[in-house]
């Protein structure tokens, strides 16, 4: 384990870059993984880390110790560092100070869709984008496209919400939707507060994929007139409509409901 202590250090103050910016992330095509839940999710899912970062006062944590101990064991590179320095990099408040350096996945993009997917059209919010991510992980779906506009998937906060769910999905990002939609072999049901068909009438018993919209505008009018289907969420209270993440997960819960052997 090699130590760093000192703010000056070539690969501290590239880690401190990366941890500012989901810009400089996305261009260095690596992610960070922030805290135990996500560190030990990525080895049990994916495999060794590029890089793992520890503070030195976390090393006494037997959870983080054992972490360090598996990356050490598949000789991937770990760097300790005094509590202040790795609290500089840190976004989670109160969290347990461990980091993991990744590449950043970059599936290739089937020709056509053929199983169920999400598809988010400008889903800006990075709490959101996560949750709908995590919602499709545990209903099973594998695959999730994202317009230009949408939140920055890998980013930081969108990969704290979606709890390690980044690990069982392929995601594409800056997709033409339209295109996706048009080639697609399964149906494609768009959300709308104005649709008539509720999800429960939809025969949801084979394969689909669900298409969700911006915060405010919803699913854009392009977007909608070439989906098989408009559904809504029926619902008794007088709120006006459901959050995109509320939304997305009763879709997809219904959808898994349905599919159920009986």
């Amino acid at each position: 384990m090699k130590s760093i202590t000192s703010r000056d250090n070539p690969f501290y103050k590239e880690l401190k870059h990366l941890a500012g910016s989901s810009q400089a992330l996305r261009k260095s095509g690596r992610s960070l993984l922030d805290g135990v839940h996500l560190c030990q999710a990525y080895l049990d899912l994916v495999g060794q880390p590029v890089h793992c970062i520890v503070s030195e006062g976390a090393l006494a944590n037997p959870e983080v110790a054992a972490i360090v101990a598996r990356v050490e064991d598949g000789r991937a590179p770990v760097t300790s560092l005094p509590d202040p320095l790795f609290g500089a990099l840190s976004q989670v408040e109160h969290g347990i100070h461990l980091l993991f350096l990744i590449e950043t996945p970059r599936p290739a993009q089937p020709a056509a869709l053929l199983d169920s997917a999400v598809l988010l059209d400008g889903v800006q919010d990075p709490g959101n984008a996560g949750s709908i991510l995590r919602s499709a992980g545990a209903a099973g779906i594998r695959q999730v496209y994202c317009s230009p506009g949408s939140a920055s998937i890998w980013s930081p906060k969108v990969v704290r919400a979606a709890m390690g769910a980044h690990f069982v999905l392929d995601v594409f990002e800056n997709v033409d939707l339209a295109g996706v939609v048009r080639a697609a072999r399964v149906p494609v049901l768009a959300t709308s507060g104005y649709a008539s068909e509720a999800i429960y009438d939809v025969d949801l018993n084979r394969p689909a994929a669900w298409l969700l919209g911006h915060e405010g505008q919803g699913v854009s009018d392009d977007l909608l007139n070439l989906a098989t289907h408009r559904v809504v969420i029926p619902h008794a209270g007088a709120v006006e409509s459901l959050n995109v993440a509320a939304c997305a997960a009763v879709c997809f819960f219904e959808h898994l409901r349905q599919r159920r052997p009986r």
